[in-house]
């Protein structure tokens, strides 16, 4: 039997193929070596900016930075602020889906694309006069107010992925709540978001990973120190030195890094999960 002899076309496809396999290489190396570098780091005496297996292992870079100035109070600002905000966010973003997925009108298009349109809007361009807001209504520099600030600012994409999430709940399943005597609240409420546990969680870890790593509002809508949230004092305490300890950086970074992967853990069964009509 004669060897079989590729074709052009057959070696382009290889061609294409391996090209194809170095660029998702190189994307994943991008977001691969920062990581190492971070746990590596985070275990090294004697960090730097490269990323190297370390000649020994310590713990001294958390130990220095386990500490309530450094972390643990950030840490609690940063669960009250987000954890705050994303409740807020997802209560919201429930009642306003509720009508826009359930009762037709005109005006549910022009509301939705103007809702899509307000996601694009970069934060700096409205922190000036959402700070002079503030100052006029005694909101600045208080945990409060950074919660509303934070909500108000997640909840155009919440609203918008909660009612595509709820256009998939069959509305015949309200209607027979209805027929019981339930309102449209307890129909919402009991039957409506326990069958799109997925988009809850969606919007949930969407919601809080943005306002976890948000930089900007709290540096600008917080003033005291001991309210600054882990995002804020990571800048604090490791920018405003003559040499950076990057082990602790590094450190710092792994222990900031752990809520939102918990997070991720906690919900990764409802983000791959389907309705539960059984």
């Amino acid at each position: 039997m004669a060897p079989r002899t590729r074709t052009p076309a057959s070696r382009r496809t290889v061609r294409h193929r391996l090209a194809a396999d170095a660029g998702l290489l190189a994307v994943a190396a991008t977001f691969v070596l920062p990581l190492a570098w971070v746990i590596l780091s985070s275990v090294d005496p004697r960090a730097n900016l490269t990323v190297r297996i370390p000649d020994g292992l310590t713990l001294d870079n958390f130990d220095a930075v386990l500490t309530p100035e450094i972390t643990f109070t950030p840490l609690l600002n940063s669960l009250l602020l987000c954890g705050g905000g994303t409740t807020l966010t997802v209560v919201c973003a429930a009642l306003a889906a509720y009508p826009l997925s359930r009762f037709r009108s005109r005006l549910n298009r022009p509301f939705l694309l103007t809702i899509l349109f307000a996601t694009s809007l970069p934060i700096t361009a409205i922190m000036v006069p959402v700070y002079a807001l503030f100052v006029q209504v005694n909101l600045i520099d208080t945990m409060q107010g950074t919660i509303f600030f934070f909500a108000a600012s997640q909840l155009p994409f919440a609203i918008w992925l909660m009612k595509n999430f709820m256009d998939g709940v069959p509305k015949e399943l309200e209607e027979a709540a209805w027929t019981d005597g339930a309102s449209s609240l307890q129909s919402l409420v009991r039957v409506v978001l326990p069958l799109m546990g997925p988009g809850v969680a969606v919007v949930t870890v969407f919601s809080f990973v943005m306002m976890w790593g948000n930089f900007f509002v709290p540096f600008m809508l917080l003033l005291t120190p001991e309210q600054m949230p882990a995002a804020v004092s990571i800048n604090e305490f490791f920018g405003n030195r003559g040499t950076v300890v990057y082990g602790q950086l590094a450190a710092f970074s792994v222990i900031y890094s752990t809520p939102v992967i918990l997070l991720y853990v906690g919900v990764a069964r409802r983000l791959g999960g389907g309705f539960a009509l059984g």
